[in-house]
């Protein structure tokens, strides 16, 4: 994922929060057949498309993916039918879903990986089956169709930047801890990448970790193993890939009484509050609604039996089986306290109301949100 930036995309959809979490290890459906218009002005009929998400720790994906994704389906063909699941970190399971989904007749499957090397044979058995596979976020290994997501080393790149340009000055007074994503997820390893591009030769690095399932509770153990190895006087900042992992990076740089730059990504809610309150640096804006659409559309493409558009997928990538990919990679946005109000605001991700809580009215004030 090193291709060049192509795009910056605002977000402009409000969406409706509080959907229910799936439960762990089920296969969750969801249905719908309202709306108006098709991808190209012609009814898809009772055609089946199935979403498969990954995971339900990171808020993004039940909050804004899954009902983005179904109400653009929705509007592009009113009658499709659309078959939601959730892995919740299990590989193994979302295999099954997959096989569910064949099952049922999915004659398109929008694939979020939990292990994208993992799930190969079954993108084969999909492809096998005259199935479309669309990558959506993570690039799965096996015959897949096409792929969305974000320019996932340049990600990185902006996250390392951003910790050398805070770090500043203190450079040579210590050193940072790096704490990835998941081993499993090609995503973490071009985010890895990226970072180290910006990093290497600037910051020197104590402690690194790559953290299973990106988990906020084994991010929190490491960041506090490191500093205890590294001696809390000497740490001058910390990486961490995204926001989910922060949140407990961050009660441990609590723990030890430190306040050094911490990065993030995905812009969460408690990330933005984090920034407002100078307890984390920056996270990544990944507009939602560019990439959920690009997915939505892809899937009625292919349900209606058309290829796809070069302009909705203006490059190709070679996934980790060697399969040549048509891909769309969105260009992602730093976010600071800066432009808060510019970004997650002005696009409908989250209200001042729902920011500006009582514990953060005066850092809102600060930042001009108020």
């Amino acid at each position: 994922m090193s291709i060049g930036l192509r795009r910056v995309v605002a977000a402009t959809a409000v969406v409706t929060l509080g959907l229910g979490l799936a439960s762990c290890g089920s296969a969750k459906q969801s249905t719908g057949s309202t709306s108006t218009g098709s991808a190209s002005g012609t009814a898809v009929g009772a055609v089946r498309i199935g979403l498969l998400l990954p995971e339900t720790k990171t808020t993004r994906y039940e909050q804004f993916d899954r009902p983005l994704i179904e109400q653009k389906i929705k509007e592009l063909a009113p009658d499709a039918q659309i078959d939601y699941y959730n892995a919740n970190e299990n590989a193994t399971t979302q295999q099954t879903q997959v096989d569910t989904a064949l099952t049922k007749g999915d004659k398109v499957l929008i694939l979020d990986a939990v292990d994208s090397k993992a799930i190969q044979s079954s993108v084969q058995k999909a492809h096998d089956a005259g199935v479309k596979v669309i990558a959506y976020d993570r690039l799965a290994q096996g015959p897949v169709d096409s792929y969305v997501s974000f320019d996932n080393k340049k990600v990185g790149e902006l996250q390392g930047k951003a910790l050398v340009d805070a770090v500043g000055d203190k450079a040579n007074a210590g050193s940072i801890i790096m704490i990835n994503g998941s081993p499993t997820d090609p995503n973490a390893a071009d985010f890895k990448a990226g970072a180290h591009s910006a990093i290497d030769g600037k910051l020197k690095i104590g402690k690194e970790y790559d953290t299973p399932n990106w988990d906020p509770n084994n991010a929190n153990q490491e960041a506090a193993a490191a500093i205890t190895a590294i001696g809390a006087p000497n740490v001058v900042g910390v990486y961490s890939a995204n926001d989910g992992m922060a949140a407990g990076i961050s009660t441990a740089l609590k723990a030890a009484n430190l306040s050094v730059p911490l990065t993030g990504q995905d812009a969460q809610l408690d990330a933005v509050q984090r920034i407002l309150a100078g307890t984390q640096t920056m996270s990544i804006y990944k507009p939602f609604k560019p990439e959920t659409d690009a997915a939505a559309t892809m899937a009625v493409t292919f349900a209606q039996g058309k290829p796809l558009d070069e302009k909705l997928v203006p490059v190709t990538v070679t996934n980790g089986s060697g399969n040549k990919v048509p891909a769309d990679l969105i260009t992602p946005i730093v976010l600071t306290k800066d432009n808060i109000k510019t970004t997650v605001v002005a696009d409908g991700l989250y209200t001042v109301q729902q920011i500006c809580t009582p514990d953060y009215a005066a850092a809102c004030t600060a930042a001009g949100l108020t």
